[in-house]
């Protein structure tokens, strides 16, 4: 190839490298743009100084740290500087293992030095995939944690906004404590307890049953009769009182009806008593029977009413003209 060709053909690669190189990396860092401005004019020797500084001083992204290795390696390549050339382009391939030179851009001896670099970090560039590879994965594993933990706060934080909308409606039953008092399980059945309640009631009724039945059973056993008594100070000297009693045949009877009378009352009041105990006991003076949620209505703004400004009015009268402010309400 001649030297007119070739010229050529170096002046395209110029006009094209600072293009190409300005849509390929966009940093937010004006001194690393700087540093690729400065690259592209030929100041190797600056920039190999200056981007070493540079990352020295770190905090930067991954990208601009990228895009300084390989400007600084590319610059020691271009100075015949190869340790540190290798040093520098050897991090761009650590930071990014699938790291390529754009060859419309870069010179092919500097392409096939990074090349040969990659050849020989072959298993290395592996193992950083595989690593890279892991932290994207954690990256993504802990971004949707994140997002997970955000819509559980917004969960939490629309539910506590509802709860806070919402009234508690309690409907209170206020109990009566001379009903305990009251016989047949009264005091079970105001407290709701109505199996208790029955029971009661069903006790005590049938003792009650039971001795009233015995009183009228015992009474209907006595038969009545007069006496007539002699020397009585009377007209005809004689009187005649009447006498109550149960006649002897009827005494087992009458034992009987007594003797029952007696127990079913005194098992009456026994039951009485425990029922008023026990409803004493569990007697609550307030109890909340029904619990409901309400939503609490939307408070809204009062309706402001627009009163239309006063109104100017002329008029003619006979000696000219006059005037006037007319107000609507």
């Amino acid at each position: 190839m001649s030297r007119g060709p070739l010229r050529l053909l170096l002046l395209l690669l110029a006009l094209m490298g600072p293009a190409s190189a300005r849509a390929q990396m966009a940093s937010a860092d004006p001194e690393v743009a700087a540093l690729r401005s400065s690259f592209e004019y030929g100041k190797y020797a600056e920039v190999l100084e200056r981007a070493g500084q540079r990352i020295d001083r770190g905090d930067l992204p991954e990208e601009d740290l990228v895009e300084l290795h390989k400007l600084a390696g590319l610059s020691a390549f271009n100075l015949n500087r190869t340790e540190e050339a290798e040093r520098h382009l050897r991090a761009v391939l650590r930071l990014d293992p699938d790291f390529s030179l754009d060859p419309f851009v870069v010179p092919p001896p500097a392409v096939a030095f990074f090349e040969d670099l990659k050849n020989q970090m072959a298993g290395e560039r592996d193992f950083l995939r595989q690593e890279q590879r892991l932290r994207l994965e954690r990256e993504k594993t802990e971004a949707e944690r994140r997002e997970q933990e955000r819509v559980a706060l917004e969960t939490q934080r629309r539910r506590a906004e509802e709860l806070a909308r919402q009234v508690t409606v309690r409907t209170v039953e206020k109990r009566n404590f001379l009903v305990n008092f009251v016989p047949f399980g009264a005091g079970q059945f105001q407290q709701g307890r109505n199996s208790m309640g029955i029971v009661f009631a069903a006790t005590e009724g049938a003792l009650a049953i039971t001795s009233i039945i015995a009183f009228f059973a015992y009474d209907s056993l006595f038969e009545e009769r007069f006496i007539t008594l002699d020397n009585v100070l009377d007209e005809d000297g004689r009187a005649s009182i009447p006498v109550r009693f149960i006649p002897t045949d009827r005494a087992r009877q009458a034992d009987t009806w007594q003797l029952l009378k007696l127990a079913s009352a005194t098992g009456f009041y026994t039951v009485y008593t425990l029922g008023v105990v026990d409803a004493v006991y569990h007697h609550e003076d307030q109890v909340v029977t029904s619990t409901t949620v309400e939503s609490r209505p939307e408070s809204k703004p009062p309706a402001v009413s627009m009163v239309p400004p006063p109104r100017l009015r002329l008029y003619s009268t006979r000696g000219g003209l006059g005037a006037g402010l007319s107000l609507t309400f």
